[in-house]
């Protein structure tokens, strides 16, 4: 698997990258680096361990918790729950860290473990790679120092996970959304139960598809990667708006009444406005990513709001809310972070948030999301290059340079290194699709003649 951890926890196929053994040991190298931190501070630790419902986590779960345990640490099983629950009760609790089983939108043979610091948090970069050091030096030999008698961890089952973060979602809504017919789309994944019982306490009359995982079906042909039943289902029910998680529900895309996507900047420039106006938007400012549409950053700069640009990721967002103080940030893909009351991207608070907006103002989800124009956006990648010269050749920023002057105020180019594959990627916006089209595939000849 090369380095083990990636931008988002350790993924894999599971029972082949992605094994019983290497969750385990990671599992105890996690105790170990962190008790060395000194997180711990002399107390019993404790875990939350959570999983989504694939069927490769009920062993993997079962890894995790024999490797924490093994270690001293007292685990807390709260079940099958999305990421940001597991994040959210990991701070509520008080344990010592959370253990996220999941792979997030990938297909289902994938699986993956995320570990969240005290209160909920990713881990530091630099604790990742101690936790993957400590891991490798134990794999080859050295023996790990292990508790006996009464100093082994305890586990037990948490069966009030579920009431506890569904009683916080409603909680930190800022108004009901009694009267709003809503479909919601749950990839048949860990939000299956969470979401339509926080959306019906909410008041909402919900309709849900891809609710009933099987533990090999997440993701199938559902949920926010693939929103086609979603639109169909909205426009068949007569729905005001349509909501779709990903498996571990830290993502949230939307659909209007009329079948139409509404994207996670979209969602963004519509949260944006909602928190200026409550005064909850500190300021005045959003955190988004350098792939956030050109439509949404002239939106915003319309509407007054400030846009600080990160790079791809929504730990760089998370980076930067954090650093200066930030209640919102997220990406187009649907990871939206309503820093004030989640830890991580949290697709139920923030689909939730989004029909409360309709429900407090009685206008459409696409009156609201036309806030912004999404120009049209052309991605192109281009393989089997030297990705490490694309911000040095000046054939390069000569055809770069002479995109922009084409593209004027109205467009925009980015050529962007893959972080896990030999490719760039070259995105083109322009207020015209062919005009897009056309200056991306240019570009894209740039790059295999300069960098191939």
């Amino acid at each position: 698997m090369g380095r083990l951890f990636g931008t988002d926890g350790v993924r894999g196929v599971a029972n082949a990258d992605l094994t019983a053994e290497l969750a385990l040991g990671l599992s105890v190298a996690a105790a170990h680096v962190l008790a060395e931190a000194g997180t711990f501070e002399g107390h019993r630790p404790t875990a939350v361990v959570g999983r989504d419902p694939r069927a490769s986590g009920e062993f993997l779960e079962a890894a995790v918790v024999a490797g924490l345990a093994s270690a001293g640490v007292d685990v807390l099983r709260v079940g099958i729950l999305p990421t940001p629950a597991v994040a959210y009760l990991t701070g509520a609790l008080g344990a010592d860290l959370g253990v996220m089983l999941s792979a997030s939108h990938n297909a289902m043979p994938d699986n993956g473990i995320k570990f969240f610091a005290r209160g909920g948090h990713k881990l530091a970069d630099e604790l990742e790679d101690r936790i993957e050091s400590v891991y490798e030096e134990h794999r080859t030999g050295a023996p790990w120092d292990r508790p006996t008698g009464a100093g082994v961890g305890r586990v037990s089952d948490y069966d009030e996970g579920f009431d506890k973060y569904v009683a916080h979602l409603l909680a930190v809504l800022p108004n009901r959304i009694d009267g709003l017919k809503v479909v919601l789309d749950e990839a048949h994944g860990a939000a299956a139960r969470v979401s339509p019982e926080a959306f019906a306490r909410a008041g909402a009359e919900v309709i849900t598809i891809g609710a009933d995982p099987d533990g090999l079906n997440i993701n199938d042909g559902c949920g926010s990667t693939h929103l086609g039943l979603l639109k169909a289902a909205v426009v068949e029910h007569g729905a005001h708006l349509g909501i779709a998680h990903d498996g571990d529900a830290d993502r949230c895309l939307a659909v209007d009444g009329a079948g139409n996507e509404v994207d996670g900047d979209q969602i963004l420039a519509v949260l944006a406005l909602a928190m200026r106006e409550a005064g909850t938007l500190r300021g005045d400012t959003v955190v988004a990513t350098v792939m956030s549409n050109l439509g949404f950053k002239l939106a915003m700069e319309r509407e007054g709001v400030q846009l600080v640009q990160t790079a791809v990721g929504d730990r760089y967002v998370l980076e930067s809310m954090k650093a200066e103080g930030y209640a919102l940030g997220g990406e187009q893909s649907g990871h939206v972070i309503v820093l004030d009351h989640a830890t991580t991207g949290d697709g139920t608070l923030t689909g939730l948030m989004l029909a409360a907006r309709v429900a407090a103002t009685g206008r459409s989800l696409a009156d609201l999301a036309g806030v912004m124009d999404r120009l049209p956006q052309v991605l192109i990648n281009v393989p089997d290059v030297d990705k490490a010269r694309v911000n040095t050749s000046t054939e390069l920023a000569g055809a770069v340079a002479e995109a922009e002057r084409e593209l004027g105020a109205t467009g925009r180019v980015l050529l962007r290194p893959s972080g896990t594959e030999p490719l760039v990627r070259v995105m083109v916006e322009a207020a015209d699709i062919e005009q897009a089209r056309s200056v991306a595939g240019r570009l894209a000849d740039a790059v295999k003649s300069a960098l191939g």
